[in-house]
């Protein structure tokens, strides 16, 4: 177990943020870990105080910690403003991300990102005044053109307890499966340059913000064993 009150040290010179091992668990680079916690107890504060002082300590500590994000991901501190929620307006949270695995026999849909050029379960954002399940049928009808019908949930993960790509924002990430009610062939939507189905042995790139091969690995899984019990974290 890492002690918080001895950190370790940020390597001098490396390309990346990086990532630790706790046990037998990669987990998201701890640096950039406290960095974000420190972001949302500021902006969680700067919404429920009252009195200008302590208003004006969160947010010299919210300058600090997107300085400290902007550093560990060696990016223009603009950008990390961008990217991270204005969480005075509320209790800092969690944003939600919601993935659909379709299949059509032996392969799982997958939807080449317009952004990267890489692959990535159809999906995104969660908008509000939708379901979870709403979402992602909406997602996967925008990004690949079929009409879906979601069936149930078989993963819920953390996205800082897993390999994904290291990211400033804080997500929950919900995986359904769901099941094509149309006789449609996927196609590409506005964000989205392909939409193909793939076998297991054949998953191209991924995107790996969005997505990892463990996530896929999960539903073909769960697919072949309905006993199985949805992973959470």
């Amino acid at each position: 177990m890492l002690n918080v009150a001895n950190p370790p040290r940020i390597p001098k010179g490396r390309d990346k943020p990086f990532t630790v091992q706790v046990g037998e668990e990669f987990m998201e680079d701890r640096w950039l870990q406290w960095a974000k916690q420190l972001e949302a107890i500021a902006s969680t504060g700067m919404h429920f105080s009252v009195q200008p002082y302590d208003r004006e300590r969160y947010e010299q500590v919210s300058t600090i910690a997107r300085q400290m994000l902007a550093a560990i991901g060696q990016v223009p501190i603009t950008r990390i403003n961008d990217l991270v929620p204005d969480f005075a307006q509320g209790y800092a949270t969690p944003q939600v991300d919601v993935r659909g695995a379709v299949f059509s026999g032996d392969r799982i849909l997958l939807v080449r990102e317009r952004s990267d050029g890489l692959w990535t379960l159809p999906g995104g954002y969660a908008d509000v005044g939708l379901s979870a399940a709403e979402n992602i049928e909406k997602e996967v009808n925008e990004e690949a053109n079929l009409s879906v019908k979601a069936s149930r949930l078989y993963a819920l993960r953390h996205k800082a307890k897993h390999r994904y790509k290291p990211d400033t924002r804080d997500f929950y990430k919900f995986f359904f499966f769901c099941e094509q009610i149309d006789d449609r062939l996927p196609g590409p939507g506005p964000e989205t340059l392909a939409a193909e189905f793939f076998s297991l042995e054949k998953v191209p790139a991924l995107s790996r913000g969005r997505v990892i091969l463990a996530d896929i690995e999960a539903a073909f899984l769960h697919r072949n064993d309905p006993l199985c019990v949805t992973l959470f974290d």
